[in-house]
């Protein structure tokens, strides 16, 4: 099968038969290494057939840091990304290594597909996001039930401010919980990086709802990284 790129640059993150979805980041250093790595990707993958085994969808985000990519992925599971190691990998990352030297793959973290997701209001159903922030919040130890209370904790204060949340450009927000059981990311969408940074500026989150997400008991550290959609991969008819 053909591989194909989706206009909108963003995989459907609720597809059917995905169980195991993957978050891995490089770092290029500079904001035309972004673009070259980009395109040096797609090339590397359109001019292939669609990969058996392979992933349901590959795409990539592009850092508002000017320096690293956001790559997510999304598998039947395990054995579908190990078969694909095997036979599929190396010769896309040597063509993206030759067209972009230097490129430093620096994490790679397992998760299951969202455990929950938010659509702010009726606005935003349906609306394309130009800028997702991501999260990811770390825990002293695998407990999965500890996981989906945080998630739920979250949920219950975003329920409060979806309002201010949905006019400064809310859009959504979907939940993983890593397979090894001590992390959490959210795919939070927002309609531009401005109107996260302008959110961020108006109403930091200091009702008690929140109090309860940032003082959850085993949370040891959180990170917020902006990113904006670059490339949606999947197979073609």
């Amino acid at each position: 099968m053909d591989t194909v790129a989706h206009p909108d640059a963003r995989p459907d993150l609720h597809r059917p038969g995905v169980g195991l979805v993957l978050a891995s980041t490089w770092r290029v250093a500079t904001p035309e290494r972004q673009r070259a790595a980009v395109d040096a990707i797609r090339e590397a993958w359109e001019s292939r057939e669609w990969p058996d085994p392979g992933p349901h969808s590959y795409s990539v985000y592009t850092g508002t840091d000017g320096d690293s990519l956001l790559h997510y992925s999304q598998w039947t599971g395990e054995q579908a990304y190990e078969d694909f190691l095997r036979t599929h990998r190396d010769d896309r990352n040597a063509e993206i290594d030759a067209a972009v030297p230097g490129v430093r793959r620096v994490a790679l973290h397992r998760y299951a597909p969202p455990y929950r997701s938010a659509v702010l209001d009726e606005r935003s159903a349906g609306a394309v996001p130009g800028a997702v922030a991501l999260v990811e919040v770390d825990f002293d130890g695998p407990d999965a039930g500890r996981q989906k209370a945080w998630v739920d904790a979250v949920l219950t204060a975003m329920a409060d401010d979806a309002g201010k949340r949905s006019a400064f450009g809310g859009i959504g927000a979907h939940f993983h919980l890593s397979t090894d059981g001590r992390r959490v990311l959210n795919l939070a969408e927002w309609e531009s990086e401005q109107a996260h940074v302008e959110w961020q500026a108006e109403y930091a989150p200091l009702s008690e709802a929140w109090a309860r997400v940032h003082h959850h008991p085993g949370l040891v550290g959180s990170r917020v990284r902006r990113y904006t959609p670059a490339l949606s991969l999947s197979a073609g008819g």
